[in-house]
């Protein structure tokens, strides 16, 4: 039972870390004072994504033509950056938040994660281990590592001067958004 738990717990935080959609929400918690919702659109995102993995096992792959979400994450991706970079000249009040933290982070990770490597883990862990202990592990797994790319999303911000991380933030977007339409 232990190991239905500990298995998927390590097996996705060990996949998700530093992948692109943790880069992103550290992105995004540099934009908003408003980081309980980011949070709570991220995870809400991961629960249907991940959830829905799980509840298929390894079919869920293939309930949405991953090409479509591909197309559809980079150029979500895309707009972001581009977004991101236009109101790069703003005041520091407007440059502070997101128009909604928890539709943005909800989006972001909605349909950047359709056919990821953690969602397909899931739900082959699912075939193998209790499908409810395998979404305990899961969303643990990535309720940590949201929170702590939250956090340091907060302490950049803190700490570097807001027109860099627009920039930065802006190209990383634009980056990963090519990448999911031609790699």
């Amino acid at each position: 039972m232990l190991e239905d738990l500990a298995i998927p717990f390590t097996v996705v935080g060990l996949a998700e870390l530093g992948d692109k959609t943790q880069l992103s929400v550290l992105l995004l918690s540099s934009r908003t004072e408003n980081r309980f919702r980011l949070i709570l659109g991220v995870l809400l995102a991961f629960m249907v994504v991940d959830g829905t993995a799980i509840a298929v096992g390894d079919l869920a792959g293939n309930a949405i033509p991953e090409y479509l979400m591909r197309y559809i994450s980079a150029v979500l991706f895309m707009l972001f950056g581009i977004l991101i970079l236009l109101k790069g000249n703003e005041d520091e009040a407007e440059a502070k938040s997101l128009a909604n933290p928890f539709y943005s982070g909800f989006a972001l990770v909605f349909f950047a994660e359709w056919g990821d490597k953690t969602q397909i883990a899931s739900g082959i862990l699912a075939t193998r281990y209790d499908p409810l202990l395998v979404f305990a592990g899961v969303m643990l797994s990535l309720g940590l590592l949201t929170a702590v790319a939250v956090y340091a999303g907060k302490v950049i911000s803190e700490r570097v001067e807001r027109r860099i991380i627009s920039t930065i933030s802006g190209v990383v977007f634009i980056a990963i958004g090519i990448g999911f339409a031609f790699l």
